[in-house]
């Protein structure tokens, strides 16, 4: 298989280079009218920013790399804090890889193995990449190191609020927490406590304890938040048998579910069921439910001893859906389907009947894909020749907004859980979705996100990169009325048939499509909706997201040192109306997961004794014969 690899790397140039300056917060001009609602609080979001980037002809992908944080502070000033001028902010994440490699001049390339290798790699590419994480990872405890890493994650994915606490997120470590509005790191959390908390713990936390302590506590990227009791909901996928761990955190001191239980911490409950390991970015969790993706995307280290790639999808494989009560993962029900590959859940909610029997359902809305071809395509490789597959299991290439209903079998019924519904709600492509935050785990009327005119997020051309040139507002709950009412063909059938084309053609002002156009080369990121203080709808408030304008390029499609980006706050009623626009000291990268930061959070949270910081280098032990020992080793390593 071509490894696809150019010069430069389509994810490594443009607006998808990594940012080489980070800024404390920078007043920033504006036009526009900045809603009240935004006053004090803070848009930050997530993505990767690889800081060793000297090797152009590396295997890169748009997955790896450091984690950023790059947020706007709207913060209160003049008589009674009634004016509001915006302030940006970019740090990186000062996980232990990045402090290691800050610095070392020995690393050409990051330190952990680029998911392209693990993708297309040959089995010595991969053995190669991965000896030289686990040599650099343990000559890191020596003297001279400029930090020892105890943790793998790079924190690069997704940003969420517990607690008292902002983390920033990856599935290969614990969350790591960040200051607001500062964004300084101030230490990795375990579900107890975070480092430099004057808190003291004795029980653990995320991982246990034991050898395995380990990969249990790897955390997924889009751990949930229940908007009611305030529980940190979260999936832990490992390689090794059970393969999935479950956690539940309630707020300290607010021990209550849903249901009135007093309730402690959850940790490393094991999730029965699941039969090989898989990449899981994403689940889904209801009021009251949760659901698990055991779908035919394998992550599983074993494979490179048979010669197979690390990560790979497997299109004969079914897709398996597990649905259990939030605290009972013992009484799991699985469900099946046809392949498929979802990294992103919209939302999730229960729904009960009553007629000669009571039934409960659980729905879930997901960005579904029909292979995963993001996974090459985001690494600029060839897919792999697609395996032959039963004509009933083939599907044209495609991401949709997707519905699944899940109704629960009665305890003891002894039957096989079935599926109810299963079809696409809309033909357009659509990819990193949100919904109203108060809405979420219940019956959320709207979703937003992202969609393009050109070839979409899952087909990118080899050497092209995906970039998102409309942003969309879909009303499932007309959609799903339609659908259940005039049931299109299940799995493969779509509700709404419309191409984009022929939903910007639409007069329509109650279409439950709504598209917002970017501008002629400028293109936007995952948006976040933020509502109006006492709105009249559920969409009454404004969509925030970052853009860029790419008739800044040069000749090579790079950006130079001047070119800039903004955050533009959208009318979310009419996905028409730019009510105001930031402009930015600087660009922001193309990158992954933002979340609102409201001036209540940022007020409320946890006391904290230190934040972390670089090593000086009269802090680093140079002379020593050991330590000179590690710096000829991490030269030969490069």
């Amino acid at each position: 298989m071509a490894d696809g690899c150019r010069l430069p790397h389509p994810y490594l140039s443009g607006n998808f280079a990594p940012i080489k300056r980070t800024r404390l917060l920078t007043r920033c001009s504006h036009t526009g009218d900045i809603p009240a609602e935004l006053a004090g609080g803070q848009y930050v979001r997530n993505g990767a920013n690889p800081l060793t980037n000297d090797d152009p002809s590396r295997h890169a992908h748009w997955f790896d790399g450091d984690g950023m944080l790059s947020g706007v502070l709207f913060q209160r000033t003049g008589n009674n804090a009634h004016r509001i001028e915006p302030h940006f902010v970019n740090q990186y994440v000062l996980t232990d890889v990045f402090l290691n490699a800050k610095d070392n001049r020995n690393l050409q390339r990051p330190l952990l193995p680029s998911m392209s290798t693990l993708i297309s790699g040959s089995l010595l590419a991969i053995v190669l990449a991965v000896g030289r994480a686990i040599i650099l990872v343990i000559t890191s405890r020596l003297p001279g190191s400029r930090k020892a890493i105890r943790k793998m994650s790079v924190a690069n994915t997704g940003v969420v609020y517990h607690d008292g606490r902002a983390l920033a997120t990856c599935e290969s470590g614990p969350p790591i927490r960040f200051l607001l509005p500062s964004l300084e790191t101030i230490g990795w959390y375990n579900g107890r406590k975070a480092e430099n908390e004057p808190y003291e713990y004795e029980q653990a936390g995320f991982g246990g304890s034991g050898p395995m302590g380990f990969m249990r506590e790897w955390t997924t990227g889009h751990p949930r938040v229940d908007p009611v009791t305030k529980e940190l909901i979260s999936i832990h996928a490992v390689f090794v048998k059970p393969y999935v761990f479950y956690s539940i955190v309630p707020p300290a001191g607010k021990m209550t579910s849903r249901t009135g239980h007093q309730l402690g911490p959850v940790f490393d409950v094991p999730i029965p069921g699941v039969r090989s390991p898989k990449m899981m970015h994403d689940f889904g969790v209801a009021a009251r439910h949760t659901v698990i993706l055991d779908l035919p995307l394998s992550l599983n280290p074993m494979h490179c001893i048979l010669g197979k790639p690390v990560i790979s999808f497997d299109p004969a494989e079914r897709s398996r859906f597990g649905v259990f009560p939030r605290h009972e993962p013992h009484k799991i029900q699985w469900f099946e389907t046809n392949q498929c590959v979802i990294f992103h859940t919209a939302n999730c909610w229960e729904t009960t009947s009553v007629g000669s029997t009571t039934e409960t359902c659980v729905h879930l809305v997901a960005c579904r894909l029909t292979s995963a071809s993001v996974v090459y395509s985001a690494g600029a490789l060839s897919p792999p020749v697609p395996k032959a597959v039963p004509t009933e299991y083939a599907e044209e290439e495609q991401c949709r907004l997707y519905y699944y209903s899940f109704p629960l079998l009665e305890n003891g019924s002894g039957g096989q859980p079935i599926i109810r519904n299963q079809w696409a709600l809309s033909a357009i492509p659509f990819e990193f979705p949100t919904v109203s935050p108060q809405c979420s785990m219940s019956a959320a009327r709207f979703v937003y996100g992202c969609s393009m005119g050109s070839p979409s997020f899952y087909s990118a051309a080899l050497g092209k990169t995906a970039k998102i040139d409309y942003l969309a507002k879909i009303d499932i709950e007309r959609l799903i009325a339609q659908g259940t009412a005039h049931p299109p063909q299940q799995i493969k059938g779509c509700v709404d048939k419309r191409t984009i084309a022929e939903v910007m053609q639409s007069v329509d002002a109650n279409d439950p499509i709504k598209l917002f156009q970017m501008p002629e080369r400028w293109y936007a990121q995952e948006p976040r909706f933020v509502a109006r203080r006492d709105a009249a709808s559920e969409d009454d408030g404004w969509l925030l997201t970052y853009v860029f304008d790419e008739s800044q390029l040069d000749g090579k499609g790079e950006c130079g040192e001047d070119a800039v980006s903004e955050l533009w706050v959208i009318d979310a009623r009419n996905m028409r109306d730019i009510v105001a626009r930031i402009y930015l000291p600087q660009r922001v990268p193309y990158g992954l997961h933002g979340a609102w930061f409201s001036e209540g959070d940022i007020a409320g949270q946890r006391p904290f004794e230190a934040v972390r910081h670089e090593p000086a280098k009269d802090e680093l032990d140079l002379s020593g014969p050991i330590s000179r020992m590690r710096d000829v080793i991490e030269k030969m390593l490069g």
